[in-house]
C-alpha cells in the first residue's frame, strides 16, 4: 500500500508514486482491465488526484511506458564498461538487461506486453526504445568486427541484421527467464551468449554459413 492519503509531500516524487502503482496494475492485470480506481488505491491517493496529475489513462500510460523505457536503456548502457574487450562488453549488456527485467517484471510486461499489443501511440513509445538498445548492441558488434580485424569484414546491414537478431533473441529469452522457476539474470545471459558469441566468433573469422546449392 502506498501512502497515506493526504499526506504533502512535493508533486514530483507523489507523480512517482503515482507511476509506481500504475506499473504494478498495469503489468499485473493488463492496460484494458486495470482502473483508475485500483491505481489510485495503491498509491494512496484519490482517483481525482491521479487525473489531475497524469489527465487521462492514456496518457498514465504513455508516461509509465516512457518512464521504464528510459530506466532499462539507462541499464543497458549502464552496465557496460568502455575500452573492455567486446565479448566482456557484449556479456555485461546482456546480463544488465537480463538482470533489470527480472527486478522490474511488471515494467518489463508493460513494456513488452502491454503497450506493444495495444496499438499507437503505446507501441511508437516502445519503439523508440527498442531503436536505442539496437543501435548500442549494433555498436558492440562493430566493435567486436574491429579488434577481430584490422578493418571490420561484416557489411554494415550483418551487423545491423545481427543486432536485431540479438535484441529479439534477448526479449523473448527475459519473458522466459520471468516465467520460468529458478532462472537467474547470470544464467540467462549466458544462454544467449553460448548461443550468440561463437556465431559472431565464426563471422568474424570468415566462416560464414551457406545455405546448401
Amino acid at each position: 500500500m502506498g501512502a497515506v492519503k493526504g499526506k504533502r509531500m512535493p508533486r514530483a516524487v507523489r507523480e512517482q508514486q503515482m507511476m509506481d502503482a500504475a506499473v504494478r496494475i498495469f503489468g499485473q492485470r493488463g492496460y484494458r482491465a486495470a482502473s483508475m480506481d485500483e491505481i489510485a488505491e495503491l498509491a494512496g491517493v484519490s482517483k481525482p488526484l491521479v487525473y489531475l496529475y497524469l489527465n487521462s489513462k492514456e496518457e498514465l500510460f504513455t508516461a509509465c511506458i516512457r518512464r521504464e523505457a528510459a530506466a532499462l536503456v539507462d541499464a543497458v548502457r549502464s552496465g557496460v564498461t568502455p575500452g573492455e574487450p567486446a565479448d566482456r562488453q557484449l556479456w555485461a549488456g546482456l546480463r544488465a538487461f537480463f538482470t533489470h527485467t527480472a527486478e522490474h517484471p511488471d515494467a518489463w510486461a508493460v513494456l513488452h506486453s502491454q503497450a506493444r499489443t495495444h496499438g499507437e501511440p503505446f507501441a511508437a513509445e516502445v519503439a523508440v526504445m527498442r531503436e536505442e538498445i539496437v543501435a548500442f548492441v549494433t555498436l558492440l558488434i562493430a566493435e567486436a568486427a574491429r579488434e577481430a580485424h584490422d578493418n571490420p569484414l561484416l557489411p554494415e546491414a550483418d551487423v545491423a541484421g545481427l543486432a536485431e537478431a540479438l535484441v529479439g533473441a534477448a526479449e523473448s529469452l527475459a519473458v522466459w527467464a520471468n516465467a520460468a522457476s529458478g532462472v537467474t539474470a547470470k544464467e540467462a545471459a549466458a544462454t544467449l551468449m553460448n548461443f550468440s558469441w561463437s556465431g559472431l566468433g565464426n563471422l568474424m573469422d570468415g566462416k560464414s554459413w551457406s545455405p546448401p546449392k
